[in-house]
């Protein structure tokens, strides 16, 4: 088993890909180094990169391809060696979340992810670990950012409640905590989005983390629970049922639409 800083296995395209490397390289009698010296990589990284330990490079695919005339058979591996898009985790509710009518979202410390300002959900990425590289960065920025899409579709409704704490603390440089900020509250004034507070204060059941109810169009109950790499989907109506109360139950402490905005307003102002 092949494996990466953190230790996760390596993606299986990467090892395929390295492989068919490897195998073109020794039908055609190249060593490693010559491979190496053409394509302007060290012994060990073209080692690495066969063995999937490394991302094969774009630019070793096309010597490679080129070298052992495999006519664009190597460099074709390509496509499948882009970074996913979403954690691995969170594709069901990806995709659930595209089709749900409705979606009742708590975040007690971040801000919810369809409302995130292209500069928040870069600065989050880079703080990532273990760390990622520039293009999966780039990749998912713009999947975070294609997904706000979303809120354009009046037929959906979104009520979101935001923990006090991710209004608070700004991940980046205050003036890009102000943009966020300014971003809620413009957000806000969609007839289908509604955007609640919940203040400092108190033991609820909000403080065991996030969560996100959603309605599907033929009027199923899904929730989704999200923890450090871990998230889960579930159809259980025990399950469900459970998350509801404890949405409704915060719902009452949270601050009205119209207390929130003014509530975002002041502490926009205030940087």
């Amino acid at each position: 088993m092949t494996v990466m800083e953190g230790g996760s296995q390596s993606p299986m395209s990467w090892r395929y890909c390295g492989n068919q490397i490897k195998l073109w390289r020794m039908q055609a009698g190249v060593s490693r180094e010559e491979l190496g010296k053409e394509a302007n990589y060290e012994y060990e990284t073209v080692k690495s990169m066969e063995q999937g330990r490394r991302k094969p490079a774009l630019r070793l695919l096309q010597v490679a391809d080129q070298m052992f005339g495999a006519r664009g058979l190597l460099l074709a591996g390509q496509e499948y060696l882009k970074p996913d898009k979403f954690a691995s985790y969170s594709e069901d509710f990806i995709r659930y979340e595209a089709e749900a009518i409705v979606l009742n979202w708590f975040e007690p410390q971040h801000i919810p992810g369809l409302l995130q300002t292209g500069e928040t959900v870069r600065a989050l990425l880079q703080a990532a670990c273990p760390v990622l590289d520039d293009e999966t960065i780039e990749e998912r920025v713009a999947a975070r950012l294609e997904r706000h899409s979303l809120l354009d579709k009046q037929t959906k409704a979104f009520n979101f409640v935001i923990g006090e704490a991710a209004l608070r603390y700004p991940v980046d440089e205050y003036d890009v905590h102000k943009r966020q900020l300014q971003h809620l509250l413009d957000m806000g004034e969609r007839r289908n989005v509604t955007i609640q507070v919940l203040p400092f204060g108190g033991a609820h059941p909000g403080l065991n983390g996030p969560f996100v109810l959603l309605e599907t169009p033929e009027h199923e109950q899904l929730a989704y629970v999200e923890a450090q790499e871990t998230g889960i989907l579930s159809a259980d109506p025990a399950k469900v049922s459970v998350i509801a109360q404890r949405h409704a139950m915060i719902i009452r402490r949270a601050l009205s639409p119209e207390d929130s905005a003014d509530f975002i307003r002041k502490l926009a102002e205030e940087l």
